[in-house]
């Protein structure tokens, strides 16, 4: 998990990968694909004018760390876990748009405003053909346990994927 990407051998995906009939959607080396019952779509990358992201959940990371306390101590108490929090994927095309629910996969179901805004950087690059999937998924072939890296390395990761940053 970097960002808002859950990282695969194969594919990238928004948010948590998908079970069952759950929706999601997954990003390709050929293009975006929205999953789940119903929703199935594809488009390839030159197709893909604009992916964006809303309502994701973003806490500054110590905020994040006590809603996270805070959660597993509501979870101990009362036994009754809360699925994580979903946001919005919207596709858009020369022919319109899709928007599909994604769940947050990052512990606590919150992201930090720097990687909020660094995934979108990426997500944009993608769009424009600046970074491809392979670039993501390369770095997933290279850590054999998968493990997710700790923030800074995560953001350092955001940062190379996204390119150079226009500071003006």
């Amino acid at each position: 998990m970097v960002g808002l990407f859950w990282i695969t051998e194969d594919s990238v995906y928004l948010g948590a990968e998908p079970a069952g009939t759950a929706s999601g959607v997954r990003l390709t080396e050929e293009g975006v694909e929205t999953l789940g019952a119903g929703r199935e779509a594809f488009w390839s990358w030159p197709e893909v004018e604009r992916i964006d992201v809303r309502d994701v959940p973003v806490r500054s990371a110590p905020r994040r760390l006590v809603s996270m306390a805070l959660g597993t101590l509501y979870s101990a108490v009362t036994g009754d876990g809360e699925h994580p929090p979903a946001w919005t994927v919207r596709v858009e095309t020369a022919d319109g748009a899709a928007e599909v629910e994604v769940h947050a996969a990052v512990a606590g179901g919150t992201y930090t405003p720097a990687e909020y805004v660094l995934s979108r950087t990426v997500l944009g690059r993608l769009a424009s053909g600046g970074t491809t999937v392979g670039d993501l998924v390369a770095w997933r072939l290279d850590r054999p346990t998968g493990d997710s890296p700790p923030r800074g390395a995560r953001e350092a990761l955001l940062r190379t994927w996204a390119g150079p940053q226009d500071m003006s």
